[in-house]
């Protein structure tokens, strides 16, 4: 008996020893993980899950410990006020290290609290005001409104010719910063912009506000929302025999929506997304392979974004040699990180020095790459 506490007391020696040698980082993720959108934000959680998993694989050692990753994610549901809870849930767990939140509505409240607790943020938002607000610890690791919405109103100036355009947005931050984006671009290319709409992310029927731009004979219709919004818009074009095309964002930029619109959704509908073409980058392939290999379904819109994110923070971990926020934002800060989904390097505000966006339409209802532009 006595021989079997000593090999258990042992035993346990070890373990301690082992366990006071490793470091232990928590990741946040926040994004919408129920509702309508639930479907992105379980794709970019799962970007930032598998990072986690291979970054324990190997594993990295920071200061001369071995540091071991913890996802701790939260559902912001898309709204800001849940968005500001998660967050204080991620501050109060202890989180330095963020990715998301996905939506600009929920990023911009959220980010002041983030901020306040110095907690370091990577995310896909767009609006341009949250790289506005003077915050250190920001880093938009996709283009912004202004990229986005401004080169898709190139483009259809330029590439498809369009003169008389309409415009509709969900009025969420998201929403509404995009629209004014195209609307601006599209005067500045020489387009008219026949008329402004506005809607929420709540609705799913447009047959008025489709109706009334009928009568405007408008070639296209930019919509700044989302995908869940989009889909049933496109239908109801159709159902109203409107032949324009539809324009929006990256949001619109996903299999969801090929999924909700149906025969709809086809090469009459056109979005952007941020980043060169993810098949074309030279580990885009195995990335989409090993993605679904873990999570049986195709990666979407983000996944590699927020695989990257996280991958980003360790690097800059070990770069700094330090766990420290602070020394980890400076790394981040005055470097740069080559992912999967593109070069992250940022300005002084953390708005990404380049990033090239590439425009889709939809073939059997899979977002299919036209040109980065």
């Amino acid at each position: 008996m006595k021989l079997k506490h000593i090999v258990l007391a042992a035993a346990l020696l070890a373990t301690a020893q082992v366990q006071a040698q490793e470091t232990v980082v928590k990741i946040g993720h926040s994004g919408p993980l129920s509702g309508a959108q639930a479907f992105s934000g379980k794709d970019n959680e799962s970007g930032a899950r598998l990072a986690v998993e291979e970054l324990n694989a190997k594993p990295i050692t920071v200061a001369g410990k071995k540091v071991r990753f913890e996802l701790q994610s939260e559902d912001d549901q898309g709204d800001p006020k849940a968005g500001v809870a998660a967050a204080q849930k991620l501050i109060d767990q202890g989180v330095k290290f963020v990715v998301g939140p996905y939506n600009s509505g929920v990023a911009i409240p959220a980010s002041r609290a983030y901020n306040d607790a110095g907690v370091l943020i990577a995310t896909v938002a767009t609006n341009p005001k949250l790289t506005q607000q003077g915050y250190k610890g920001i880093y938009r690791v996709n283009a912004s409104d202004t990229q986005l919405g401004g080169k898709m109103a190139l483009y259809a100036a330029n590439e498809l010719k369009l003169k008389n355009v309409a415009v509709i947005d969900d009025r969420t931050a998201f929403g509404q910063g995009l629209a004014e984006e195209f609307k601006k671009q599209a005067k500045a290319a020489g387009m008219t912009v026949a008329g402004h709409e506005f809607t929420t992310d709540k609705s799913f029927d447009f047959t008025s506000i489709l109706t009334k731009l009928k009568t405007k004979k408008v070639e296209a219709i930019f919509f700044g929302g989302y995908a869940p919004q989009a889909a049933p818009m496109a239908r109801q074009m159709k159902q109203l025999g409107i032949n324009a095309r539809l324009l929006g964002g990256d949001t619109i930029c996903t299999v969801e929506m090929g999924k909700l619109g149906g025969d709809a959704v086809g090469e009459n509908v056109l979005c952007p997304q941020g980043g060169a073409l993810l098949d074309k980058a030279a580990s885009g392939p195995a990335f989409k392979s090993k993605f679904k290999a873990r999570f049986k379904q195709d990666a979407d819109v983000y996944a590699a974004t927020y695989y990257d994110a996280t991958m980003m923070y360790a690097q800059a971990m070990q770069k700094a040699n330090s766990l420290d926020p602070q020394k980890v934002g400076a790394v981040i800060s005055g470097g740069e990180y080559k992912g999967v989904a593109g070069n992250y390097s940022f300005d002084a505000r953390g708005d990404m020095k380049q990033s090239p966006v590439t425009i889709f339409s939809f073939k059997a209802g899979q977002p299919s790459a036209i040109t980065t532009y």
